[in-house]
């Protein structure tokens, strides 16, 4: 990965909160709210449909760029210093993701789970009881989901924190240039509660960070797979993958990714304070990882069709079959045209990824397909005669998530620096560690 020097004295920058962006996505917000109250009462079951696609995507991507954080952390990558903040935003709506999650678990019953009506007579069925029955699967939800979510907060308060003393201080003696924010905020004084010190503070959050990392990921893959199942792969009961998990989390970090290079972009060419340290280093790099797993998600979706496809099972072959006959064959082609056949063409090059514009159009190419695919992870399951294979009450319905997301972000990168100020400080190398010369 490319290196851009990080400078001696990051400036406190702020993303400017309010105006015309901020009412259209409350204004989106309550579209989305509205249209699910009311498909609600036309469709029920398609209004539950649509939301759970929504919230499984928004969360995907909340939940892989915070990912993304944790693992350019321990891995001590340098090359992102300018977008660690973006990573750290997506946690914002991760408080938003759990409240909507709990409408989900309280109603959704027969209607959306095929298995319960299943399990009087279907054989195959009851040998899974064990995990599918209800009372488990509202518990391991719900316990799994404050686990990750409460961990991905933890890591992001920490990395918050070491700048929340410098923020304080330069609000408290009225500074009023670019580098300061307009005024101590309730969540600065929260958040810097009890101060040690700068250093003190920067030391405790990276032994913390460097503790917890390894952690986070690990609760990430087993909560998001244990996600994956209960509320996609679940829908159809005879049928399974054990690739379908690694396929949902490593799917959500490079959701994490692309809107990370989204908003990046974005931000570049709106504030010329923060494009300064979004360079071309930082836009190379990022192209290059959604490039990268452009290919590693079409390299897992491919490891699952070989494998079923060479095995001739029925039961394997089931899930397949749905998505690729009448009527959902051209929505699975398109599905491969948005997550890898035009990102891959797109940005094979260097120029293209390091054109923020350019960058910021694959990306969302990305994002779009991936919206599209969670879509076909749910509706084809739970397909039935007479049902419209694409309505727009779900995207409509998606505009509530889209919009608490945006809105979400929007607000942290408000709320605290847009530029992560301070930095890890560089390990030695290896044999230096070792003692040996």
């Amino acid at each position: 990965m490319a290196h851009d020097r990080i400078p001696e004295n990051v400036p406190l920058l702020h993303l400017s909160g309010g105006g015309l962006g901020a009412a259209l996505l409350r204004g989106a917000t309550l579209v989305g709210a509205v249209a699910f109250v009311v498909t609600l009462f036309r469709d029920s079951s398609l209004a539950w449909k649509s939301y759970v696609v929504s919230w499984s995507y928004f969360t995907s991507i909340a939940a892989g760029g915070v990912a993304v954080a944790v693992v350019t952390w321990i891995v001590k990558a340098k090359w992102n210093w300018p977008v660690r903040r973006i990573h750290q935003s997506f946690s914002a709506f991760l408080p938003f993701s759990f409240l909507l999650f709990l409408p989900m678990l309280a109603f959704l019953r027969e209607d959306y789970f095929p298995w319960i009506g299943m399990m009087a007579d279907d054989a195959i069925v009851q040998k899974k009881q064990a995990w599918l029955n209800v009372p488990f699967l509202v518990s391991r939800n719900v316990v799994g989901v404050i686990a990750l979510f409460g961990l991905a907060l933890g890591f992001v308060y920490l990395a918050l924190r070491p700048d929340m003393g410098r923020l304080r201080a330069a609000s408290a003696v009225g500074e009023d240039d670019e580098s300061s924010p307009r005024k101590t905020s309730w969540w600065v004084e929260r958040l810097s509660a009890g101060w040690l010190g700068d250093a003190e503070e920067a030391e405790r959050s990276y032994r913390r960070m460097t503790k917890m990392g390894p952690v986070v990921i690990l609760v990430y893959a087993v909560v998001m797979t244990m996600l994956a199942f209960d509320w996609a792969m679940s829908l159809e009961p005879h049928w399974f993958s054990t690739l379908f998990g690694g396929w949902y989390f490593m799917g959500a970090f490079w959701g994490g990714l692309a809107a990370t290079a989204c908003i990046a972009t974005w931000l570049k060419d709106r504030d010329e304070a923060v494009g300064r340290h979004i360079g071309t280093p930082v836009l190379w790099d990022l192209g290059k990882l959604t490039f990268a797993f452009t290919v590693f998600w079409t390299y897992l979706l491919w490891s699952q069709y070989i494998v079923i496809w060479y095995g001739k099972l029925p039961w394997e072959q089931a899930w397949i079959n749905t998505r690729t006959g009448v009527p959902w064959g051209g929505l699975s082609a398109l599905v491969v045209v948005l997550c890898f056949v035009v990102p891959f063409a797109g940005l094979l090059g260097a120029r293209p990824k390091k054109n923020p514009r350019v960058l910021r159009a694959f990306a969302s190419i990305v994002l779009a397909g991936l919206w599209l695919w969670h879509y076909m992870l749910v509706f084809p399951s739970l397909h039935h005669a007479g049902d419209p294979v694409f309505a727009i009450e779900t995207p409509l319905i998606g505009l509530m998530f889209l919009g608490l997301f945006l809105t979400s972000v929007r607000w942290f990168l408000s709320t605290f620096p847009v530029v992560q100020a301070w930095q890890p400080p560089v390990d030695p190398e290896p044999l230096e560690a070792e003692g040996t010369s």
